[in-house]
């Protein structure tokens, strides 16, 4: 074979060893989940707790050195919540962001969340309703606090069976701004990176120039921070320097905005 026709088939080799190692992580988690499950037949003889062989429910590989979690919205919701905790805002909206952030900030702040498809949250200090991104329900300069938070990247594309806008981020932007009350917060959430480009249908990825750019003519950056692809750059780094952000692919750009006066 060729030199070129050889490494043509090294992703091929790639593919098959990534196949082989999860099989093999399968086979070695089922045989543990076996020897576990026969210990504690042996010892549960006395348990309160009735066992059945239909009942069984294994779960492979949760067994890790450490906790496993999504960095993106792990941090940039603890972000968010401890600006939040800062500003105690007498009600605060939020566009489509993590459920679970506005579950749990409603439990110190009211919290008005709404959704292009809205969830059901009955709990108290929390409403859930109905709304177009592209036409918001609030008059102009009416909003104390606002958050809107990995949504905007999405507009657009189809993927929540919102129409199909190429520009539609934009428009998302322009509409979150015109919202937002003179001296109103904005917490804005996308992934940022060296190149500004659409992963279609799932994302766009902002450059930290655009986003500037685009409030530049009537919000003030309060601050920035970054959760970089690379932990070991840090996992939420306050004010990173243009350089840091310029090193991602798909990096997590968090924004303070303010709406000046």
């Amino acid at each position: 074979m060729r030199a070129t026709g050889w490494l043509k088939q090294i992703p091929l080799a790639q593919k098959a060893y990534r196949r082989a190692r999860g099989a093999w992580n399968f086979l070695r988690r089922s045989l543990k989940f076996a020897r576990d499950l026969a210990v504690y037949r042996r010892e549960s003889r006395r348990s309160p707790f009735a066992f059945a062989w239909r009942e069984l429910y294994p779960c492979l590989g949760d067994d890790t050195v450490t906790t496993g979690f999504d960095r993106h919205y792990t941090f940039h919701t603890a972000w968010a919540a401890r600006l939040l905790a800062q500003t105690r805002p007498g009600v605060h909206h939020d566009i489509s962001s993590a459920v679970y952030f506005s579950t749990l900030v409603s439990a110190f702040i009211p919290v008005r969340f709404y959704d292009y498809r809205p969830a059901r949250l009955p709990l108290s200090n929390l409403t859930s309703e109905h709304a177009d991104l592209l036409a918001l329900p609030f008059p102009s300069g009416s909003i104390e606090s606002l958050s809107c938070m990995h949504v905007v990247e999405h507009v657009g594309l189809g993927r929540y069976g919102d129409p199909i806008d190429p520009e539609g981020a934009f428009k998302a932007i322009v509409e979150l701004k015109r919202v937002v009350r003179p001296r109103g917060n904005l917490l804005f959430v996308v992934p940022v990176g060296r190149k500004a480009r659409v992963q279609f249908n799932a994302h766009r990825v902002f450059s930290l120039p655009m986003i500037k750019e685009a409030f530049s003519d009537s919000f003030t950056l309060r601050q920035y921070a970054l959760i970089p692809d690379d932990s070991e750059d840090g996992d939420l780094v306050l004010s990173p320097s243009d350089e840091l952000t310029a090193k991602q692919s798909y990096g997590c750009g968090c924004f303070w905005f303010e709406k000046k006066a």
